[in-house]
């Protein structure tokens, strides 16, 4: 089996120390503080990470804020238009509306107008269809002409006035 001597184990241990005391004086505290280090720069990674996820969680906030905002205001645009459609639809509506009185005002302004011009056509040719048969019947012209048709004019309303009271 192994053995080993005490000069061996002696010189062993004494080599052991001597590189743990070196490697204590020299290595020992730089690598402790290249551990430290580390240590440090991992622990600021992890902040950062923790910022950075904050701050994408703000931005994302602030996106749907946004959104939120957007999306009123595309709601209250069209709102508005459609209030503005429908205004002009009624305002279109309107003035057809007050057009269409109009022309028919017009028209039965126009139709009261004919209907008194053909009236008094008819009138005027009654009376001269009068007097020609007041004349065939005497037998003789009427020397006054105007003066005959003054009072046929008149005999004319009269009958007028009694057939419209009637008709009403």
């Amino acid at each position: 089996m192994l053995s080993a001597g005490l000069g061996t184990i002696i010189w062993t241990s004494i080599a052991f120390l001597a590189v743990v005391f070196l490697l204590g004086r020299l290595a020992w505290k730089p690598i402790l503080n290249l551990i430290k280090e580390r240590e440090e720069s991992i622990e600021a990674a992890l902040q950062s990470a923790e910022k950075a996820r904050s701050e994408i969680s703000e931005l994302k906030n602030q996106n749907e804020a946004l959104l939120a905002e957007a999306r009123l205001e595309r709601d209250k645009i069209l709102r508005e238009a459609r209030d503005i459609k429908e205004k002009m639809i009624g305002d279109a509506k309107k003035i057809a509306d007050d057009e269409a009185r109009k022309m028919i005002e017009k028209a039965q302004v126009e139709i009261e107008r004919q209907k008194s011009a053909a009236i008094s056509e008819l009138k005027q040719q009654v009376a001269g269809f009068s007097l020609e048969i007041a004349t065939k019947l005497v037998g003789k012209r009427m020397e006054d002409n105007a003066e005959q048709r003054a009072i046929i004019n008149e005999h004319l309303n009269a009958l007028g006035n009694q057939t419209t009271n009637s008709a009403s």
